[in-house]
């Protein structure tokens, strides 16, 4: 007999999975472009199924960020302006700032193992794929909002930025902008860890967003007070 636990179980995937696979592929690999309508029957007609697994699917990547439903008109790929990025990232600067804090007043000692292990992860990265570098990025931010002990701050932010984060896929940044990206995480750990003066956080934040958007200083009061 074969030792137990070699053959791993199978997975079942639904149709509806399947069809939002097809569909997350289409828009990271640009055959969907920013602000391209999908329409439900037309993506029926091509994929051979009907309407209902199309809208299942389609809800799911609105979830992920990825499509936007325009109330009458129907579901978009996710397509932002310079205006909308920086007025998202003036309340980035806001929010995440408060997040910085409270991460660190109430950062455990596996909290913090967690965050380092996922710096560790960035710095081994080499060139990496937009997705791949979103998925680090989201994941490190997600740690840090996790820990503030105000989960109503953490659902604000995933809700904020999702349309941002999946949209910097959409765009697909270059390689060596994915780089210094992954590298700009470092000074939020600091912060966290205390290795920063408690006031930095509105400084580190606001670094940490104009590398890869620029400045919302239009948008934001709390630029000026830097």
């Amino acid at each position: 007999m074969p030792p137990s636990d070699v053959l791993s179980p199978v997975k079942t995937v639904t149709l509806r999975e399947n069809v939002a696979e097809i569909l997350i592929n289409a828009v990271l690999s640009g055959k969907f472009q920013p602000g391209d309508r999908l329409n439900e029957s037309e993506l029926g007609r091509q994929l051979r199924v009907s309407r209902a697994p199309i809208r299942e699917a389609l809800h799911q990547l609105q979830e992920q960020g990825l499509v936007v439903n325009q109330p009458r008109r129907g579901m978009f790929v996710v397509s932002l302006s310079e205006t909308d990025i920086q007025k998202i990232n003036s309340l980035r600067l806001i929010l995440e700032s408060e997040a910085l804090h409270l991460c660190r007043r109430n950062l455990n000692p596996a909290n913090e193992r967690k965050l380092v292990q996922q710096i560790e992860k960035m710095d081994r990265t080499g060139p990496t794929s937009a997705l791949e570098a979103m998925r680090m990025d989201l994941a490190f931010h997600r740690t840090i909002w996790s820990q503030t002990g105000n989960e109503f701050l953490e659902r604000t932010l995933t809700s904020l930025t999702a349309s941002l984060f999946a949209y910097s896929v959409v765009v697909k940044a270059r390689e060596e902008q994915m780089r210094m990206i992954l590298d700009s995480h470092r000074p939020l750990l600091d912060f966290v860890q205390g290795k920063r003066k408690a006031k930095d956080a509105r400084k580190v934040m606001l670094d940490h967003l104009s590398l890869r958007w620029g400045p919302p200083d239009i948008y934001s009061s709390h630029v000026d007070q830097l």
